[in-house]
């Protein structure tokens, strides 16, 4: 990989993680329901699961959506249906009256499986690999693009969380917190408008 392509994967792979999102979404809420210490495995659960998924795309996996048309319907169908679940469940968060939040948030697994049906995750590794996975064979091109998105991907995406932790001093009263909620689960829904008109 050339200097001048190397640097061009670094702006992306920071862009498109730092970017509103199904993952930065789902963080802000954690942060500000949870703190950021009990958010930390889905952070890392998003990193190290979404550059594995980037490792995978580059040894073939990504093929499949072009051989098989219907995997690519499926895989849209089982996003929205399961990003839908997580919005109503974001969107219940909300505290009751003793401070306590409901729920819990994800764990290391939960974060790392879910970038599997993340539709921007899969953009994102396949872009990636097609554009920036260059050079001789297969799994070194593929490893070197999920280095860099491991290194870019994990400080943008903790900056979504730090971002929910100090919301959540302002959101003192559970109302404000549930309205909070509400908002983020909305806007998560709002994601999967690129997925079915974009």
């Amino acid at each position: 990989m050339t200097y001048e392509l190397l640097i061009a994967l670094v702006g992306f792979a920071f862009v498109s993680s730092v970017t509103p999102g199904p993952n930065n979404l789902m963080l802000m809420a954690s942060g500000a329901n949870f703190g950021f210490r009990r958010t930390l495995p889905h952070m890392l659960g998003i990193s190290i699961g979404h550059s594995f998924q980037v490792t995978m795309v580059g040894l073939g996996l990504g093929q499949l959506f072009v051989t098989y048309p219907l995997a690519q319907t499926i895989l849209r169908v089982l996003s929205t249906a399961y990003l839908i679940y997580l919005a109503w469940k974001i969107a219940t968060a909300a505290p009751p009256s003793d401070g306590e939040a409901k729920g819990k948030p994800f764990t290391f697994l939960q974060a790392a499986a879910f970038q599997w049906v993340n539709p921007k995750a899969w953009y994102m590794a396949i872009f990636a690999i097609t554009n920036y996975a260059q050079g001789e064979g297969i799994f070194w091109p593929a490893l070197l693009v999920a280095i860099v998105f491991a290194c870019t991907n994990f400080p943008s995406i903790m900056l979504w969380t730090t971002i929910g932790t100090q919301v959540k001093r302002l959101l003192t009263r559970p109302a404000l917190l549930r309205a909070f909620n509400w908002t983020m689960a909305a806007l998560l829904v709002l994601t999967l408008i690129p997925v079915w008109f974009g």
